[in-house]
This record gives structure tokens, C-alpha cells and sequence, in this order.
């Protein structure tokens, strides 16, 4: 079993910081059978999580997830079209 640490997080979050302000692709797994796919942009980075900004036609969105999420694959981005994931080797 792999553990985070803070340095894995940190590390989740200065590769996210070359990105803000780019479109991101992402897709989240909101349980029981509920998941995601969106288009937005990385609007920002925070020491515990990141902001999404959604542009949708009727209103534009944020939403919020922590670099957790995407250590657990909850949230899966892809960026630059490359898939963004961190899987233990």
C-alpha cells in the first residue's frame, strides 16, 4: 500500500501550477455509479486543493478537488492530451 505524503502532494500540485489557466479535460467518480466528464480551465491552486472553472452555456461553474483525489484516482485529468495520473510504478 502506497501512502501519500506531503512531498507526493506537493509534487501533484507544482505539476498542476504549470497548467493554470490551460483547458483541462477531467473526470471524477462521484460514487455510486455517479461520475463526470468536463471541459474547463485550471483556474487555481491551493496548498490543500485546485479550482476548475466549467464553461458551460447557461452558467459557468467551479469546481473544487484535492490532490488527494487524484492520487486515489477519484479524479482523473488529462492535460495537453495526455492523461494525468499517478499510479504507483
Amino acid at each position: 500500500m502506497l501512502l501519500a505524503d506531503k512531498t507526493t502532494l506537493a509534487t501533484i500540485k507544482q505539476d498542476l501550477d504549470k497548467y493554470i489557466g490551460k483547458e483541462i479535460t477531467l473526470k471524477a467518480n462521484r460514487g455510486r455509479k455517479k461520475s463526470i466528464e468536463r471541459t474547463g480551465i485550471l483556474e487555481k491552486t491551493y496548498p490543500a486543493h485546485f479550482l476548475v472553472r466549467l464553461d458551460e452555456s447557461y452558467f459557468n461553474r467551479k469546481l473544487s478537488f484535492s490532490y488527494a483525489d487524484i492520487l486515489t484516482n477519484t479524479v482523473e485529468l488529462t492535460l495537453d492530451n495526455k492523461s494525468y495520473n499517478c499510479s504507483a510504478s
